[in-house]
């Protein structure tokens, strides 16, 4: 008996297999770029610092989590993605800092 190779070319052939991720609010992008953000961190790509999305994944349900980032990114920190340690962004602002943290965890 043959595989059912229908069932596995429409699975690959799936819009929703193909589909690009979520297109993200220009403002947030925006305000990232404008706080320094993108220089380690993207939406979808690991660069030195983890996608976000993968953030939001690794956090998702956890509303606690929010202040612990938040101090995180003002304040600096390590050891929660690897061995690299992210720089302390005090100069983006708490109210900053805490819209794109926000944000971030929003992100499918």
């Amino acid at each position: 008996m043959k595989p059912p190779v229908l069932i596995l070319s429409l699975a690959i052939a799936s819009p929703l297999a193909l589909a690009a991720p979520p297109a993200v609010d220009p403002a947030m992008l925006e305000l990232a770029d404008q706080s320094r953000c993108l220089t380690c961190h993207d939406v979808d790509e690991t660069v030195r610092g983890p996608a976000w999305r993968d953030v939001a994944r690794r956090y998702r349900g956890k509303p606690e989590v929010e202040e612990v980032l938040v101090t995180k990114v003002y304040e600096g920190g390590g050891g929660a993605w690897g061995n690299d340690y992210m720089s302390a962004n005090k100069r983006a602002g708490l109210d900053n800092i805490r819209i794109l943290v926000r944000w971030i965890l929003s992100l499918p």
